[in-house]
């Protein structure tokens, strides 16, 4: 079994896109009566972020969800003190977490924090910048937009402790492939084709086959590559977590120990309850399958952990058949879930 300290784990949580429900624990009330969200900061002090008045009328919020990222990097970016100092610390406090949780890159993401192009490319040249400025780990760049992608890896590359990674390179996305060549550090390349999304196991090996060449052409070493398979969620494509699988085995046997093989662990589980169950069950998979890289919470999925699991638990053995498709659909999941049946330590979510 892969010891934890040979999986690459690139954090995830410095995303626009994360949420806190409304309801969580975290969201009070703060002494100046506004609605916040608690953390503590670097230094140990427990504060509170308040959620602005543009958060508050986001489609979001309504939902009942905060955008708390989209709303901290909004809130520093603004200047407006002293919510933008406290708006910074804590950004400082996830970066933090995220390194003390074994990150070696930070995947940083600003696709919500606005729809204008030239406002992404304003947040995300802050964004790199900024997360530069507290790590010694490099950033991983993050956009499906090539312009946004860019100004990231060129303000990391000024800025960051050592080239930045780029998340995603693909056979339709050659720009991202340059990108890497240009800053000199590990890239992130999905099984997407030319004609977009695979459609099975042998689909995602052909098209990640083929970008792994390309990269080799430009120069790009096996140990700077990390592939990922493309995860969906089992509550849409039952299939996905038989199919990463079979791509990791094949990939692992076809390029050796040096490639890296990595995805989003917790996008499997989008659209089911206790998902932290299903992404700890995916990556105890996905690390046997040949996994040794992956998107994901350190803090939410701390590797020591994920590996000393129960297998012989219920709800571990739910999750995995789940996730395997001898649950189809998910019932006998579903199920226990409605029975309690999930309701362990190592199953909450």
């Amino acid at each position: 079994m892969t010891e934890p300290s040979d999986f690459v784990v690139i954090g995830e949580n410095i995303h626009a896109t994360r949420i806190v429900r409304r309801k969580d624990s975290r969201v009070g009330t703060a002494e100046d009566r506004r609605e916040a969200i608690a953390f503590v900061d670097p230094s140990g002090t427990s504060r509170w972020l308040p959620v602005s008045e543009t958060e508050q009328q986001s489609a979001s919020y309504l939902e009942g969800k905060l955008k708390h990222v989209r709303l901290a990097i909004q809130t520093a970016m603004s200047g407006a003190e002293p919510d933008a100092e406290t708006a910074l610390a804590y950004l400082e406090s996830i970066v933090r977490g995220q390194l003390e949780g074994g990150a070696r890159f930070l995947d940083v993401n600003v696709d919500e924090v606005s729809i204008e192009g030239s406002e992404q490319i304003d947040a995300m040249r802050w964004l790199a910048r900024t997360v530069s400025s507290w790590t010694t780990v490099p950033v991983a760049i993050d956009s499906p937009s090539i312009e946004v992608l860019a100004a990231g890896v060129e303000e990391a590359t000024r800025h960051g402790a050592g080239p930045p990674m780029v998340n995603s390179a693909s056979v339709e996305r050659l720009e991202a492939l340059d990108l890497a060549v240009q800053a000199g550090g590990a890239v992130v390349v999905t099984a997407t084709g030319e004609s977009g999304m695979p459609s099975g196991a042998d689909d995602r090996v052909a098209n990640a086959t083929h970008i792994v060449e390309l990269a080799a052409d430009r120069g790009i070493s096996l140990d700077r590559i990390h592939v990922d398979p493309l995860v969906f969620p089992i509550a849409v494509d039952g299939a996905s977590v038989t199919h990463c699988l079979s791509v990791y085995r094949e990939l692992r046997e076809l390029h050796g120990p040096e490639i890296h093989l990595t995805g989003g662990i917790s996008n499997v589980s989008f659209g089911l309850p206790h998902r932290r169950l299903l992404n700890d069950a995916f990556l105890v998979l996905a690390i046997e399958a040949g996994a040794d890289s992956g998107i994901l919470d350190p803090i939410a999925s701390p590797l020591r952990r994920v590996l000393t699991l129960d297998r012989d638990s219920l709800p571990f053995r739910l999750a995995i058949d789940a996730l395997t498709g001898v649950d189809e659909g998910c019932r006998a999941y579903l199920k226990a879930y409605r029975a309690g049946e999930l309701e362990s330590a190592d199953a909450v979510s």
